[in-house]
């Protein structure tokens, strides 16, 4: 390739220096000219003596090409992370200008490569979605310190190199590849995470957001970028005044403090100047915020500090936010396209997001955060979208349009697979599938033990997208309706007509089977975009459910009025959450004792039969059982969050989700004690939740006195064909002695699962 004439003195060397880069990436020079040439093009621009570049070899820093060192030295010279300047420069992600390198403590000399003669030392990592792809280094001859506009050019040239070495090796195939250097993931990799939604999927990796390309990177007209980001920053920053202020929602978050904490990023002047620095510096506005994002992503996530790290969040989810106004998306949720097959990949998801997403293309999702109670995980496991979650660093392991193997059963996703993981998925998914269709099959069956135990299996749903999993699955019913899912999704409060139209369309999909509405669970991770609630330490166990209905009367009794609304002259069951005493449960039927006074004197009509209950989810109403059901109709135990309460464990973190077991010797007494307690009152009783869905514990609850099971849609099936084959009895007298005060198993797991081996239950 011809490199570019000679600069001239009065040119600006940036200018000309992404000039002559954008006549290296419309080469079609194999790899090792591109990176010989873009060295040239360095050292020729910026002025120097020497121009190299360090890339990654496995766990080393090896030459690849040089301008001013010897020749000899390249792909024979190799560094470790831990030695000399430019193994600092990588192992720290962040850049080093020294006038005399030869004085700094980590200077390690290579006689080979001649660069003894040198003084002064500038080395940028070569960063790329938060991967160290290796390190781009300038010397010369005079002891001097790099201006900052020559750290800039030296800064932007990095960011392109990194994506043309990248894009070199994805389009160039293997051969294409130098020796021994791999920057993109190209190997198949195993990559363990957790089983949030069930389920297996094979497609193709989309990326949420996907990265900047190389050839959108270098701008045409520096003014018009400068435009084009101000534009956007001033975009950004409008949406994200709005969600602090309550006017619409954007993104989900904890608390008002994590709100107000992306607001002070918004505004923050060093990180918008960076911005602008990178724009200035020749970048399109979409390659400078990627540019910053990688800057920040590589030195914050070597951070110990958890609030160091969680900061990284709010900055990764400006910077989507930014890609997002560059690209004239409305940053409100809407509809996004996908290819057949694909299988999405993001650091978080809310549901709303998901929802955009076209369903029937929509195969798989796979993210670094997540977690189990969260509502997109709930989505997921509604829509039958197996979802792996936790999955630590995946999105700087995955390229879009990977191959992507996700197994939602294990918690686990294999990317580019080999040919013989994909036969044996492919043979697990057969199996599924021979198990799905023995389960329409059974789908009008009753689920009856083979004793004689009659059970009622639920669906838990939320949406109008959930409804037509009743008739998939032959659930009797709807046992959990989740209502603030309506008021999650939305950008304002829903009107009383639309709560009232989801609401009547819920009963008439149940077609006189039960539905059962909880009223509003917010609070926690359930936080209304347009809400302004006060940020607490522990939410959690802190201001939330019925806690704000009682708080907030008129909220509360709005949604009342569209509930009785909807179920005129029909049999309608409410429930409240999140009920910790008997007081609280009297207080929130008191005001929808005041609803139906209204209707009565407004001449309106009433529900034909109105159910009012409960949702049993704190240890301290388990121990008031009796005096609950001397007022509630039906009880409702909210197994996540009792069983979170029950052992003080938080089950997505990691380090205690250990705690949580629902065979746990002492989980199965509480739920015993609540079954005989509320059979004993003859009150109706269900367990919702994640375990009523899993056929080891569903048939367990059924052994200890339940009747009736509320689950995701996909639980149904399996949890049925358990069920058929269960003999409950020889299971109740089997767990009966396992679960006194007495017992110290740490659970009765594998117990059970010799029982059903040995019984022939389907587990």
């Amino acid at each position: 390739m011809k490199i570019p004439g000679p600069i001239s003195i009065k040119s600006d060397p940036g200018v000309n220096l992404l000039k002559r880069i954008r006549a290296l990436m419309a080469s079609e020079d194999g790899v090792q000219a591109r990176l010989d040439n873009f060295v040239k093009v360095i050292s020729a621009a910026m002025k120097v003596n020497v121009a190299s570049i360090y890339l990654r070899a496995g766990n080393d820093l090896e030459l690849c090409a040089t301008k001013g060192l010897k020749q000899t030295a390249v792909h024979t010279t190799r560094l470790s992370m831990n030695e000399g300047l430019v193994g600092n420069v990588a192992r720290r992600a962040k850049l080093l200008n020294l006038a005399e390198a030869s004085e700094h403590p980590d200077f390690s000399f290579k006689e080979e490569t001649g660069e003894q003669r040198f003084h002064s030392f500038l080395g940028v990592p070569l960063l790329r979605g938060g991967r160290n792809l290796g390190v781009l280094v300038v010397q010369g001859k005079r002891a001097r310190i790099f201006s900052e506009a020559e750290v800039e050019n030296l800064l932007t040239a990095a960011t392109l190199l990194a994506e043309i070495a990248v894009e070199d090796e994805r389009t160039g195939g293997a051969k294409a590849r130098l020796e021994g250097i791999r920057l993109t993931p190209t190997g198949a990799e195993r990559i363990s995470g957790r089983g949030f939604a069930d389920g297996l999927a094979q497609g193709r990796a989309v990326l949420h957001l996907p990265p900047v390309t190389a050839g959108h990177m270098i701008a045409g007209n520096t003014a018009e970028e400068q435009n084009r980001l101000s534009k956007a920053i001033r975009k950004m920053r409008r949406s994200v005044d709005a969600m602090v202020e309550g006017e619409m929602g954007g993104m989900s978050a904890p608390s008002k403090e994590i709100f107000e904490s992306y607001r002070l990023f918004a505004y923050d002047k060093q990180w918008l100047d960076r911005l602008h620095e990178a724009v200035h510096s020749g970048l399109t506005a979409e390659a400078a915020v990627e540019r910053v994002r990688n800057e920040h992503r590589a030195r914050m996530l070597k951070a110990r500090d958890p609030y160091l790290r969680a900061r990284l969040h709010d900055l990764e989810d400006l910077a989507n936010r930014m890609l997002r106004s560059l690209g004239g998306e409305n940053l409100e949720p809407g509809q996004r396209q996908l290819p057949e097959n694909a299988i999405v990949f993001a650091r978080n998801l809310g549901p709303a997001e998901i929802l955009d997403y076209d369903r029937d293309r929509l195969k798989g999702i796979v993210l670094e955060e997540g977690a189990a109670t969260a509502h997109a995980t709930i989505i997921c496991r509604t829509l039958g979208i197996p979802l792996v979650g936790l999955a630590d660093r995946v999105l700087d392991r995955v390229e879009a349009d990977d191959e992507v193997l996700v197994d939602g059963e294990i918690g686990e996703i294999s990317i580019r697979p080999t040919p013989q993981d994909i036969n044996d998925f492919i043979v697990r998914v057969g199996i599924r599938t021979q198990l799905d269709l023995a389960f329409e099959k059974q789908k009008y069956l009753k689920a009856v033990t083979k004793d004689g135990k009659s059970i009622s299996l639920l669906l838990n749903a939320g949406l109008l997208v959930d409804l037509p999993g009743l008739d998939v699955s032959g659930a009797d019913g709807i046992g959990l309706f989740r209502t603030e899912f309506q008021f999650m999704v939305a950008q304002r409060m829903p009107h009383l007509n639309e709560q009232v139209d989801l609401y009547k369309r819920a009963l008439a999909a149940a077609k006189h089977r039960p539905v059962t509405f909880r009223t509003l669970d917010l609070g926690g991770d359930k936080i209304l975009p347009y809400a302004d609630l006060v940020p607490e330490e522990n939410p959690a166990i802190g201001w939330r459910a019925i806690r704000i209905g009682l708080s907030r009367p008129g909220m509360l009794r709005y949604q009342l009025r569209a509930l009785l609304k909807a179920g005129a002259g029909q049999n309608l069951r409410i429930m409240f959450p999140m009920v910790a005493t008997v007081s609280e449960f009297q207080e929130a039927r008191g005001l929808l004792d005041k609803e139906v006074g209204r209707i009565k004197k407004l001449g309106g009509t009433l529900p034909e039969k109105l159910e009012v209950g409960v949702m049993l989810e704190t240890p301290a109403l388990a121990w008031q059982i009796d005096a609950i059901c001397k007022y509630a109709d039906f009880v409702s135990v909210g197994a996540n969050d009792l069983l979170q309460f029950f052992f003080a464990a938080d089950r997505d973190n990691p380090r205690v989700a250990s705690l949580y077991d629902g065979l746990h010797p002492a989980a199965l007494s509480l739920f015993s004690h609540i079954a005989s307690r509320c059979n004993a009152n003859k009150t109706h009783v269900t367990v919702c939740g994640e375990i009523a869905g899993k056929p080891l514990e569903a048939i367990c609850l059924a052994a200890l006195g339940f009747e009736n099971l509320s689950m995701p849609v996909t639980g149904i099936g399996p949890v049925k064909s358990a069920l058929l084959a269960l003999d409950a009895g020889k299971l109740t007298d089997l767990l009966k002695p396992k679960i006194t005060a007495a017992s110290n198993a740490v659970t009765l797991r594998q117990t059970i699962k010799e029982f059903c081996a040995k019984e022939g239950v389907p587990v």
